[in-house]
């Protein structure tokens, strides 16, 4: 796994949200931005850490960030994610995993004693140039907000 780090520029990405709307990096430019990778919606973690950003969204936007989500998961499944918690950041759906390749969150796992490949769940920090500030690697899920904050 070759993530990307601090000082790096943010992978130029170009894919679709929750609602097949076309969401890239430049669509950002002058706005710092949160781009927190998780394995699957709906999932108890991910659940978990999406819900801990929207108690916390406008905290996160009074620090100045934007929010967006990234996951493998399919459009639908995502709209289903984000209309059930009330999410009000978007959630990319990036099928084709050119997102998670594009910030280096692709790679070997371990669960239970089984090694498998997966997303992993970090999160980047990104300033209004589109370079990396800072990248959390250990995501507290339910105090993630509190990690983001601190870092600020």
């Amino acid at each position: 796994m070759n993530t990307l780090q601090p000082g790096a520029p943010a992978f130029n990405f170009c894919t679709t949200d929750q609602d097949g709307q076309t969401v890239k990096l430049e669509d950002f430019k002058g706005k710092r931005l949160i781009v927190f990778f998780y394995p699957a919606a709906s999932t108890p973690g991910c659940t978990a850490q999406a819900c801990n950003l929207t108690d916390n969204y406008t905290a996160l936007n009074d620090a100045g960030f934007s929010v967006i989500g990234v996951s493998a998961d399919t459009e639908s499944k995502q709209k289903k994610f984000k209309e059930k918690f009330g999410f009000p950041f978007p959630l990319l759906a990036d099928t084709d995993k050119s997102v998670i390749n594009g910030f280096g969150v692709w790679g070997s796992k371990k669960f239970m004693g089984r090694t498998y490949d997966g997303i992993h769940r970090i999160t980047f920090l990104i300033d209004a140039q589109g370079i990396i500030e800072q990248v959390i690697t250990k995501v507290k899920t339910k105090d993630h907000a509190a990690q983001i904050l601190e870092m600020l």
